[in-house]
């Protein structure tokens, strides 16, 4: 069932919970994932490349994970927690990207959700930090992740772009 031109549905119909995704929820996964690009200035959404960077976390578990937030019906939310060592924590750390909850669903607390399970698992894993980027014209997604503690840094991101 496609959702994206669905009313909202009020949250208390909604139980969701957050697991892992799982290879058959790949369609659902690179939707998300173009909605979330074309919001990005910085990306071109490009179906076929979010499908192979979402396969590769998928069909590897030791690159990271996907977990997503699933009602009974649909998947409306998703985070990729990607694995990396850090010599100055001296430690596994993790790179957040992709969090996006679907546009019907925000401010219903899927996306609370979503962060507070990602820091638990973190914990549990004894990850030494959790490193995201926002956009930086996004006041309401920087207030979001400073709610959860996270603070801005004195590193900026600089990209040098190998692929197409």
């Amino acid at each position: 069932m496609d959702i994206s031109n669905t009313a909202p549905i009020q949250p208390l119909n909604q139980k969701a919970r957050i697991e892992p995704a799982t290879l058959e929820d790949l369609p659902r996964l690179i939707d998300l994932t173009m909605d979330l690009f074309e919001m990005e200035e910085d990306f071109d959404p490009d179906r076929q490349k979010q499908e192979r960077g979402l396969r590769a976390i998928l069909e590897q578990p030791s690159r990271g994970r996907i977990f997503v937030v699933r009602t009974d019906y649909e998947i409306i939310g998703m985070v990729n927690v990607l694995f990396t060592i850090s010599t100055v924590m001296g430690g596994f750390v993790i790179n957040l990207e992709d969090v996006i909850i679907h546009p019907n669903f925000r401010r219903c607390g899927y996306g609370s959700q979503l962060m507070t399970y990602v820091i638990d698992f973190a914990k549990r894993k004894d990850f030494m930090r959790i490193t995201l980027l926002t956009d930086k014209v996004s006041d309401e997604s920087q207030k979001f992740f400073e709610g959860f503690g996270f603070s801005h840094s004195h590193m900026i991101p600089m990209r040098l772009n190998l692929g197409e």
